[in-house]
């Protein structure tokens, strides 16, 4: 929760109760979790935590991409660096212990919402409380859904946690994975539609829909992950971009591409695809992470390192390059003619542009090291520019979470795990048609097919690691096309560790570690 002071004023008397402490001085959830008006503030704390995520630490986002199939290290560092050679990955790793606390901060906000919204004394009608309730369920669905595809079973936390605890015990996946289906089953229920949202940003039923159907397929009912993909699809809230829109209609792009254009993003300002966006605005109060969102600096190329090239808006800003893509995706994964890899989705080609050199105009050709850090092909999704904020240290660009592409992509999943290759392709094919790909044939739809297709689809939105943990493919896919790490991982790879320092303070009980990881 937000925390914010209060002044108490006020005057002393002889009363016996002079001593009585009546708290004053902050918010907490006794004296905050009475109406809307503090549950709106418990929420936008929930909020603040959800969008001040991996993005905010240098290196952390790209250990979800990073000894993936997708990524290797480009510029290097210490936190992206056990990801590179899984040998040195081990319990006290800094990102594993980051990513789990980060986890269970959401879950813990949460918590206190549904306990909140549980007290009778709580003065809300009972949409509202179903709203809060449902609103953060949906979050602590999506921390344990991250957390179990990471870690396995985890210690499940059903109340807020007030005192310290020493005698956390794991769950077993499958029982994360009932209470993740449970909360996202409520949440769809009590959630409203778009047309009905209250406040902008704020996530809708269908955003619960989606994450169910993943959940679905992690409890393998396909049939049932199935009916929730359809329930988005068939809400007709959602449709895919095929037409140009937005502020750069009028200039050369395509429709891929103006999804992810600074302005475009959100629902309100045309983008009909996007069912879940994490809003933010430049030179607004608030309308920033707290700390540097690094996505557009981890996924650009450090190209200002080349002499004769200067930071540029087309060029996306000021990137850092700590996310290089493999060979397999640059140069095996996309046809040709998909849109998806058309020039304005990923660039694969520059020039200098400092009028002071003498090669200015000229296609930059470089070769050995500059490949891996400053000039290499990447995804435009996050090119962002603010001509006041040349060194590039925060990024307002808007977060697409959840979309309609993914959806077709869970349900082909779904309809290929029940035996219907036809109705998988028909799937995938909703979405290679809007990008002018070959339509995929029945016989080629495979698991390795579809998750082929989400590279192309939703490069740098997914989490590409969760992901391949999810469809049990990380290690095999490491080893075909991660020509890099393949060497150094092992099939205990698939989950990381138990992060050492929880381990150490459950002095009351035994929170054991994951297979192949010592201390």
């Amino acid at each position: 929760m937000l925390l914010a002071g209060m002044v108490a004023t006020g005057t002393t008397s002889c009363s016996k109760h002079f001593l009585d402490e009546e708290l004053k001085s902050s918010y907490a959830p006794d004296n905050t979790l009475v109406d809307e008006l503090g549950f709106e503030a418990a929420s936008t704390g929930m909020l603040s935590i959800m969008r001040n995520d991996y993005g905010n630490i240098q290196g952390l986002l790209a250990t979800f991409y990073v000894g993936t199939d997708m990524a290797i290290t480009g510029q290097p560092n210490t936190t992206q660096a056990p990801y590179e050679d899984y040998r040195n990955l081990n319990s006290q790793t800094g990102s594993v212990s980051t990513i789990w606390t980060w986890n269970y901060k959401v879950i813990n906000a949460a918590n206190n919402i549904i306990a909140g919204v549980d007290n009778p004394k709580a003065i809300l009608t009972p949409q509202q409380r179903a709203f809060y309730k449902a609103e953060a369920s949906f979050f602590r669905a999506y921390a344990y859904n991250q957390l179990s595809i990471l870690y396995g079973g985890v210690p499940l936390i059903k109340a807020p946690v007030t005192v310290p605890r020493t005698d956390y015990v794991r769950a077993t996946e499958a029982e994360v994975i009932q209470l993740i289906i449970d909360d996202l089953t409520f949440a769809e229920a009590n959630l409203p539609d778009p047309a009905n949202v209250k406040k902008q940003g704020r996530i809708n039923k269908f955003a619960a829909s989606q994450l169910l159907a993943e959940a679905l397929l992690r409890a393998n009912k396909p049939a049932d992950a199935e009916a929730a993909a359809k329930r988005v699809i068939d809400g007709k809230f959602f449709s895919l971009t095929t037409a140009r829109y937005g502020v750069k209609a009028s200039l050369p792009g395509d429709p891929f591409a103006d999804m992810f254009t600074y302005g475009n993003m959100r629902r309100s300002q045309g983008n009909k695809e996007a069912i879940w966006v994490i809003e933010q605005q430049y030179n607004i109060p608030g309308g920033g992470s707290t700390e540097f969102d690094q996505r557009r600096r981890e996924w650009g190329p450090f190209y200002v390192n080349v002499s004769g090239m200067k930071v540029c808006d087309s060029l996306g800003g000021r990137g850092i390059g700590r996310i290089r893509p493999t060979n397999w995706w640059t140069y095996e994964l996309y046809e040709k003619n998909d849109m998806r890899n058309s020039p304005y989705n990923i660039r694969r080609t520059y020039y200098y542009n400092d009028p002071a050199s003498a090669k200015y105009g000229q296609q930059v050709i470089v070769s050995g090291f500059d490949t891996i850090q400053n000039i290499y092909a990447h995804t435009t999704k996050w090119y962002e520019f603010q001509p006041q904020d040349i060194q590039g240290a925060q990024s307002y660009k808007d977060r697409i979470q959840m979309r309609l592409g993914e959806t077709y992509l869970l349900l082909a999943e779904a309809q290929l795990l029940q035996g219907r290759p036809a109705d998988a392709a028909a799937s995938i094919n909703m979405i290679r048609a809007r990008a002018n790909a070959t339509p995929v044939q029945p016989a080629e739809v495979t698991m390795d097919y579809i998750l082929d297709e989400r590279a192309r689809e939703l490069t740098a939105e997914e989490l590409r690691r969760l992901t391949l943990i999810r469809t049990k493919k990380l290690v095999d896919r490491v080893r075909k096309y991660n020509p890099k790490v393949a060497p150094t991982i092992s099939d205990f790879n698939i989950h990381l560790p138990i992060p050492q320092s929880e381990i150490d303070v459950n002095k009351d009980a035994v929170l054991s570690q994951n297979d192949g990881y010592q201390k």
